[in-house]
C-alpha cells in the first residue's frame, strides 16, 4: 500500500558507496547499494527524482537529483512541537557537510557496507531513519545526521543508534543503524542528510526529502448531516468522504462505521453535549475516518484501521478503551479522556493482579498517541506483545497524563525500533514505562515525569536491548532505577536523568527495593553518565553490571557515571513529600527544578534536542525557565 503522506524522495548519494572494489570500478549506478539485513519496514528506494504527489494534492518542492537543490518548504497548517524537545537544536554552530573523500572501500567484514536507507512512517513531529548495513564486525562505524528546511541552516540530529545482529528469546534483528529526528513541525518538508563511515573502510552519504505528516483535520468542504439515534445507521450506510455526521442529543447503541473517507477528506462522526453511546464504536478496517466528541460507554476499536483519527472523546469502560489489537497504521489518538475500572490497591498490582483493561493499545507503525488522560487500567497505554506485535516502529506516545495503572503506565513492549515515549506525566503506577523487550533499539524514553511507581520506573526485561533513556525525572519508593531480572539487558544508554528513591517495602507481593540508586546487575555494554542520583535513605549505594558501589565517590570512580551528580528532593523548587506509602492515591507534584539547585546546567548537550535555557542542559524532564508540557487533553 502506498503511503502518500510520506512524500519521500531521494536526492541521491554524494559519493560512491565504496563497499567493494568492483563497485568503485563501476561507479555509483542509481544509488542502490548492497543489501543489508531484512527490515520489514518498507520505504522508498533511492534514485527517485521528485516527490511523490498524493492523489488530488499538490507536491512540495521539487528536488534536484544532482545538486540536492530545493525551492523552499511546503506550506500548510502546522502546530508547534513542545519546547522541551522541539527544534532539534545543535551546539557549536552549523554542522559541517560530510564527505567520503579519502575513505577507502570496505575490503573485509571489518568495514561497513551500507544497504538501502529508508524513512518509514514519518509522524507529526518525528522522522525515523533506518539504514541496514553489512560488515562492521568490530562495531566502530558511526552514522550522523543533519537536516534543514528549505535553504535554512543545517541542524544536527542525534547520531544513529547501532543495533548489532542478535537473537533473543523474544525475537531477532539484523545489522543496522536507526534513529529519529525530534521536535519537527507537522506537514513540513525536511532535507535529511545521513552519513555513515568506518575507519576500516566504507563510507556513504544519503540525502532525502522527507515530509512530516499533517495534523489530521476536517474535510476541506464539509457536508454536515444531522443524525439521530433512529437515523444514524442509515446515514452511515451511505456516508463517504467529506461527510460530517453530526449526532444530536440522545442515547445511541453500538456504532459500526461501514465506509471509508479519503486521504485529506475524511468521513467524520461528531458528537457533542448530550450524546451518549451505550456500546462499542467499531472502526475495524476503516481508513480516513475521524471520530470526535463522543461519550462512549464501551470501547472504540480500530483493528486494521489506516489514518483513522480518534480525537476529543470520553470513554468510560469496564474493559478496554481505545484499541487496535491487529495491525493498524498511522492512526491519531489525541485529546481523549479514557477511564477504566481498575482501582489503586495492593490486590490490583502486577500482571496477575485484580486489574482489567488496556486504556489505549495499538500495533503497527506510525501511530501518534498524544495529550490523552488515561486512568484506571491494567496498562494505560500499550503496544502488543509476542506474535501479536506487528511492525511496531515509528510510534509516538507524547504528553499523556497517566494515573492509576496497576501494571504498566506505558507498555512499549516489542518495539522494533524508533518508538518514542516522550514528555508524559505518569503517576501512581506499578511500572512507569515497560520495554520488555526492545528489539535492538533505539527505544526512546525522553523527558517523562514518573512519580510513585511502586515496583520499577523502567521495566527493561526479557533481554531488552537498545533502550535510550534521556532527561527523565523519577521519584519513587524503594530503588530509584532497578532491573529485577536474571535476563541480560544490553546496550542501555542513559543521559541527564534524575533518579531518586528511598526506603522501600513490599506491596502486593512485590518488593520495591531498599533505596539503592541503581540495582542493575544484569546490564551489559551499558552507556550511562551525567545522571543525577539520590536516596532518602541518606546513602548512595547500588550496582551497575558487575560493579557494586557503596558511596557516591565509588559510583563515580568505578562505573561509567563519571559525571553523575548527587541530588535529593531539595533539587525541586517545591520538594514533594517522599511516597513512603505508595498505595495512597497521590496527586502529581510539581517537579520543576529549583533555579539554583544541583541539577541546573549539570547535564551534557545531546545533539538534536533543544529546550536548553542555560549554559548546559538541566537534569531531568523539566528545564528551568522552559514551560512544562501541556499534559493531557488540550480541548
Amino acid at each position: 500500500m502506498t503511503d502518500w503522506s510520506v512524500q519521500t524522495s531521494f536526492i541521491g548519494r554524494h559519493s560512491c558507496l565504496a563497499v567493494a572494489a568492483a563497485l568503485v570500478a563501476a561507479g555509483c549506478a542509481g544509488g542502490g547499494g548492497m543489501s543489508g539485513g531484512s527490515t520489514g519496514t518498507g520505504g522508498t528506494s533511492p534514485g527517485a527524482t521528485a516527490e511523490t504527489c498524493p492523489p488530488g494534492g499538490g507536491c512540495g518542492p521539487q528536488t534536484d537529483t544532482e545538486t540536492g537543490g530545493t525551492s523552499g518548504p511546503a506550506t500548510g497548517t502546522t502546530t508547534a512541537a513542545s519546547t522541551a524537545t522541539g527544534g532539534g537544536g545543535t551546539t557549536g554552530g552549523e554542522p559541517p557537510a560530510p564527505s567520503c573523500d579519502g575513505v577507502p572501500p570496505a575490503v573485509d567484514a571489518m568495514g561497513v557496507m551500507p544497504g538501502t536507507i529508508a524513512f518509514p512512517n514519518p509522524t507529526l513531529e518525528h522522522i525515523t531513519i533506518l539504514w541496514p548495513i553489512e560488515g562492521d564486525e568490530n562495531e566502530n562505524a558511526e552514522a550522523t545526521v543533519r537536516y534543514r528546511t528549505g535553504d535554512g541552516p543545517w541542524r544536527a540530529g542525534p547520531p544513529l543508534f547501532r543495533a548489532i545482529p542478535t537473537t533473543i528469546g523474544a525475537g531477532a534483528w539484523d545489522n543496522r543503524f536507526a534513529g529519529s529526528l525530534f521536535g519537527l513541525e507537522p506537514d513540513t518538508l525536511y532535507e535529511v542528510e545521513v552519513f555513515v563511515s568506518d575507519p576500516d573502510g566504507g563510507c556513504a552519504v544519503e540525502t532525502a526529502m522527507v515530509r512530516t505528516r499533517a495534523v489530521p483535520g476536517l474535510p476541506p468542504v464539509p457536508n454536515e448531516i444531522a443524525a439521530t439515534p433512529a437515523t444514524l445507521d442509515g446515514l452511515l450506510a451511505s456516508a463517504g468522504p467529506g461527510d460530517v455526521l453530526v449526532l444530536g442529543p440522545g442515547t445511541y447503541g453500538a456504532i459500526v462505521v461501514p465506509n471509508d473517507g479519503a486521504q485529506g477528506d475524511p468521513l467524520v462522526l461528531r458528537g457533542g453535549p448530550g450524546v451518549e453511546v451505550q456500546g462499542d464504536v467499531r472502526l475495524d478496517g476503516r481508513s480516513d475516518v475521524r471520530v470526535e466528541g463522543l461519550t462512549v460507554y464501551g470501547k472504540i476499536k480500530l483493528n486494521g484501521a489506516v489514518r483513522v483519527a480518534v480525537v476529543g472523546n470520553r470513554v468510560e469502560t469496564t474493559g478496554d478503551g481505545i484499541v487496535a489489537f491487529t495491525r493498524a497504521e498511522d492512526t491519531y489518538i489525541a485529546d481523549n479522556t479514557v477511564l477504566g475500572a481498575t482501582a489503586w490497591a495492593e490486590s490490583s498490582l502486577g500482571v496477575n493482579g485484580d486489574n482489567v483493561g488496556e486504556g489505549i493499545a495499538v500495533t503497527g507503525p506510525g501511530h501518534v498517541i498524544e495529550h490523552n488522560y488515561v486512568e484506571g487500567f491494567r496498562d494505560a497505554i500499550s503496544f502488543m506483545e509476542g506474535g501479536a506485535a506487528e511492525d511496531q516502529y515509528s510510534i509516538d506516545v507524547l504528553r499523556n497524563d497517566i494515573r492509576i495503572a496497576a501494571d504498566d503506565g506505558v507498555e512499549a513492549d516489542f518495539c522494533h525500533h524508533d518508538c518514542r515515549v516522550l514528555e508524559n506525566r505518569i503517576t501512581n503506577v506499578f511500572v512507569g514505562i515497560s520495554s520488555q523487550p526492545s528489539l535492538g533499539g533505539p527505544m526512546y524514553v525522553v523527558r517523562n515525569v514518573i512519580f510513585n511507581s511502586t515496583y520499577v520506573a523502567f521495566k527493561l526485561y526479557r533481554e531488552s536491548v537498545g533502550d535510550v533513556l534521556w532527561h527523565n525525572t523519577v521519584v519513587k519508593n524503594g530503588d530509584a532505577f532497578a532491573v529485577y531480572t536474571s535476563d541480560a539487558v544490553g546496550r542501555t544508554q542513559t543521559r541527564n536523568n534524575l533518579f531518586i528513591g528511598g526506603p522501600g517495602g513490599t506491596y502486593g507481593g512485590y518488593g520495591s527495593g531498599s533505596g539503592r540508586v541503581f540495582d542493575l546487575a544484569t546490564l551489559y555494554d551499558q552507556d550511562m553518565d551525567f545522571d543525577g542520583v539520590g536516596s532518602q535513605t541518606g546513602t548512595i549505594e547500588g550496582r551497575i553490571g558487575p560493579v557494586s558501589f557503596a558511596s557516591f565517590a565509588e559510583l563515580v570512580a568505578q562505573t561509567t557515571e563519571k559525571n553523575a551528580v548527587e541530588v535529593s528532593l531539595g533539587v525541586f523548587d517545591t520538594p514533594p513529600a517522599y511516597p513512603s506509602d505508595p498505595m495512597l492515591v497521590l496527586a502529581p507534584p510539581d517537579l520543576s527544578l529549583a533555579p539554583a539547585g544541583a541539577a541546573v546546567d549539570a547535564g551534557v548537550a545531546l545533539p538534536g534536542l533543544s529546550g536548553v535555557s542555560g549554559a548546559a542542559p538541566d537534569l531531568g524532564a523539566l528545564e528551568v525557565d522552559v514551560p512544562p508540557p501541556a499534559w493531557g487533553p488540550r480541548l
